[in-house]
C-alpha cells in the first residue's frame, strides 16, 4: 500500500510528464520523481509498494535510471538487498547530453555538405549552430557548477 501523499504524487507525476517526452519510460520517470523525494535510499519492495508497480518493473526502471546516471545503487553488506537513491552526479548526465548535442551538430554539418540546395544547406548549418551554442552554454554552466562544488 502506497504511503505517498497527494502533493508528493502530483510532484512525481509532474516529473514524469517532463521526462517522458525525452524518451524516458513512464515508470522510470515516475521512479526518478519518487527518488528525489526520498531522504534515504529505498529498496525495490518499498518502491513497488509506494509507486504501486510490480517489483520487476521497479527493478527495470531503477537499472535504466542507473544507466542515465540519475540513480545510484547501494548494496547492504552481507545481504542481497539493493537500495536505490537519486544520484547527485548531475555533471555526468549533462555531459552525456552535451556529447549528444555535439554529435547532432556535427551530423547536421555533414548533411549540409551533402545537399545541393543552398536553402537546405543553410537550414542545416543554422540548426548545427544552435546545437553548438547549446553545448557551449551547457559547458559553461558545468564549469561553474564544478568550481562551485570544489570551492
Amino acid at each position: 500500500m502506497s504511503i505517498i501523499e497527494e502533493q508528493q504524487q502530483h510532484f512525481i507525476d509532474d516529473i514524469a510528464r517532463l521526462f517522458v517526452p525525452w524518451g524516458v519510460p513512464l515508470t522510470a520517470a515516475r521512479l526518478y520523481g519518487y527518488l528525489m523525494l526520498m531522504p534515504d535510499a529505498v529498496d525495490l519492495d518499498r518502491i513497488s509498494d509506494d509507486l504501486e508497480i510490480s517489483k520487476s518493473s521497479a527493478s527495470v526502471a531503477a537499472r535504466l535510471l542507473e544507466q542515465y546516471t540519475l540513480a545510484r545503487r547501494r548494496s547492504i553488506r552481507g545481504t542481497k538487498r539493493i537500495l536505490y537513491e537519486v544520484s547527485e552526479n548531475y555533471e555526468e548526465m549533462l555531459g552525456q547530453q552535451n556529447r549528444l548535442l555535439e554529435a547532432l551538430a556535427n551530423q547536421l554539418l555533414k548533411g549540409a555538405e551533402t545537399s545541393r540546395s543552398e536553402k537546405i544547406q543553410q537550414r542545416l548549418r543554422d540548426m548545427a549552430e544552435v546545437n553548438f551554442a547549446a553545448r557551449d552554454a551547457m559547458n559553461e554552466m558545468l564549469r561553474g557548477l564544478g568550481a562551485k562544488r570544489s570551492g
